[in-house]
């Protein structure tokens, strides 16, 4: 299996909710939720967004087994 940089990253809102994904670039990411290019994303509304956390995987599926813990969270 090859490996690579992933980040889960969490997200405070404008509304003051979190939102929490997966990505390779944080700072891209972040800059694409801020820049509202999906009206149906979740943050679209609640823009502008501020990361909040960043943790590293360098195994997508490790990546993804916390991007799934973390949205349990209330």
């Amino acid at each position: 299996m090859r490996e690579y940089n992933f980040y889960v990253y969490i997200v405070r809102c404008a509304d003051g909710s979190y939102y929490t994904g997966i990505t390779n670039n944080t700072q891209r990411r972040v800059a694409e939720h801020n820049e509202g290019l999906d009206p149906k994303s979740y943050t679209f509304h609640r823009r502008p967004v501020e990361l909040q956390h960043v943790a590293h995987f360098e195994n997508v599926w490790d990546a993804i087994h916390w991007e799934k813990i973390v949205k349990r969270w209330s």
